[in-house]
């Protein structure tokens, strides 16, 4: 059976390096999916979760926005932050979700709802992609 290589990295970091069968991700305008001989394609990617087939197995990954880009049975995600989800330090990410919401509940003067808003939502992105576990 065909494969694909995905290419997960970050201005950090390679998180992930790896042939697989499917990959699955949320782009700005939506969910798409990639199979082997895809068509070009480059999209804006969404925070939320990415998932990927290998082998028979599903695997997942958290992935802080950034873009995509299908060729040539290859797909590249260049992302701000991402992680798999065996990666994710579930009582870290519990934390900042509380921090957030905490923050959106009792704005003070000087708080940027903007940026609690988008901590919220990575918080919550993490621990939906470390309950895959």
């Amino acid at each position: 059976m065909a494969t694909l290589r995905l290419d997960i990295v970050t201005p950090d970091r390679v998180v992930l390096g790896a042939d697989v069968d499917y990959v699955g991700a949320a782009g700005v305008d939506g969910q798409f999916g990639v199979l082997p001989d895809h068509s070009p394609l480059l999209s804006a990617l969404k925070i939320g979760d990415l998932y990927y087939r290998q082998g028979g197995e599903v695997k997942w990954a958290f992935v802080s926005g950034g873009f995509a880009e299908v060729s040539e049975n290859k797909v590249t995600v260049l992302a701000e932050a991402a992680e798999l989800a065996a990666d994710i330090d579930v009582d870290r990410a519990e934390q900042a979700k509380a921090r957030a919401e905490k923050r959106l509940k009792a704005p003070e003067p000087d708080t940027d709802t903007a940026r609690a808003e988008l901590a919220l939502t990575r918080a919550i992105a993490r621990l939906r992609v470390a309950a895959h576990r």
